[in-house]
């Protein structure tokens, strides 16, 4: 069995912690390490987890790192247990830039682990539950809103939350990126609070998305236009509709939830349904798929590549928002 240790007992970390302990045939969870000792020997009290004193004695009890420490400290954490030849799942984003994302990419490689991001939302229930239907969106519409927490002002809202949506994109968009356009605005915080990207991609579909952290409600919605289909998927609600129109064949009875309509191309028959939604957990999901992964040899549902291209296109529209701060901050 994986043995595997934890770097970080923080809100997720600890989330993790409890996760990992109900994933007993895909890994035996050796302990954790947390910098601060205070919270770590609390931690350890309540769950009943080895707490390891350093990093290095944890590394020597370990095949595997799961790393939940704060963005900034993604890159050396990772860089540490990949060359001590430990495989590594590390959360979203990969690391604080595109090109110490880069790096992990080579270290991994010439390591030969395996290493996978925690992009969650790709084990929502409501993205699995539309996993076997054909997906060719050509406009996609995200929503990640947020009520106001001071915990999450450490990154932008654009690594905090929109980074999940650009991920669910890129994953079902297959064509590379031919423009971004994107604003927004800093409130309660010094880096923008709310901001919203158009991405356009080269086979013609574009996807608008927007995310928020200081709005009065929560939303994690998805919409996906397709041609003869619509496709919304609630990832706070882990639930997913698909509509669809279909041609009409025959004068039998309709499917149920199905009706018929009149288009310029004669009648049609709109259908809606609700593809079942297994309530799993997410996370561990994510961390059950990366123990097959290690054990079969075989790619990591999110690579540590998928995760550099989300950061790269996090990064580009970042960097969209300065400029345009910057020039209304020179107008005035």
């Amino acid at each position: 069995m994986l043995k595997i240790g934890v770097l970080g007992a923080g809100h997720l970390g600890k989330i993790h912690l409890k996760c990992l302990q109900g994933l007993e045939g895909e890994f035996h969870l050796s302990g954790f390490f947390d910098i601060d000792v205070k919270t770590a020997v609390g931690v350890s009290q309540r769950l009943g987890v080895q707490c390891f004193k350093n990093i290095e004695k944890l590394l020597d009890e370990v095949d595997v790192v799961d790393v939940v420490t704060p963005t900034t400290t993604h890159f050396a954490l990772a860089s540490q247990a990949i060359k001590s030849g430990k495989h590594v799942f590390v959360e979203k984003p990969v690391t604080q830039t595109p090109e110490e994302a880069k790096q992990l990419i080579e270290l991994a490689k010439k390591h030969r682990v395996t290493a996978q991001v925690g992009h969650v939302e790709r084990f929502n229930p409501a993205m699995l539950a539309v996993k076997n239907i054909a997906l060719d969106p050509m406009f996609v519409e995200a929503h990640r809103l947020a009520t106001f927490n001071p915990r999450g002002t450490d990154v932008p809202v654009v690594l905090d939350l929109m980074i999940h949506d650009i991920d669910i994109v890129l994953s079902l968009v297959k064509s590379p990126i031919r423009s971004i356009h994107a604003s927004g605005v800093p409130v309660v915080s010094d880096s923008p609070d709310i901001a919203n990207a158009r991405l356009e991609f080269e086979n013609g579909c574009v996807a608008n998305l927007t995310a928020s952290r200081i709005s009065m409600k929560q939303m994690r919605k998805v919409r996906l236009f397709q041609r003869d289909a619509y496709l919304g998927l609630d990832f706070l609600k882990k639930e997913s509709q698909v509509i669809r129109l279909s041609e009409k064949t025959g004068d039998g009875e309709l499917p149920p939830a199905s009706f018929e309509i009149q288009t310029p191309n004669g009648t049609k028959i709109l259908s809606m349904e609700m593809p079942p939604a297994v309530q799993v957990n997410a996370i561990q999901e994510e961390l059950k798929a990366f123990a097959a992964a290690i054990k079969n040899g075989e790619a990591p549902v999110v690579s540590l590549e998928e995760g550099y291209e989300a950061l790269r296109v996090a990064w580009a529209v970042m960097a969209q928002i300065s400029e345009r701060l910057d020039k209304k901050r020179g107008a005035i």
